[in-house]
């Protein structure tokens, strides 16, 4: 009997800023405030900030994104 092998699991993708913000539908600026001022999951790379679209997805079904208009920014 032949078994198949197992496929090793792609590590999701660290993706940038811009890239992050468009998946939301939202500003750059409203996320940089949302990682300062929320504990937005990212993480800073040099000068550089980089999400996890799943951990983002996670935070923000959390209520991680809810607030005030001012936050809104989109």
């Amino acid at each position: 009997m032949r078994v198949a092998p197992k496929l090793a699991a792609v590590p999701e993708p660290w993706v940038s800023v811009d890239e992050t913000a468009k998946h939301l539908g939202i500003r750059r600026e409203t996320l940089y405030r949302w990682i300062e001022r929320r504990a937005m999951p990212a993480f800073r790379l040099g000068r550089h900030w980089k999400c996890k679209l799943s951990d983002v997805d996670a935070w923000v079904r959390a209520g991680g994104a809810e607030g005030d208009a001012s936050d809104a920014g989109g």
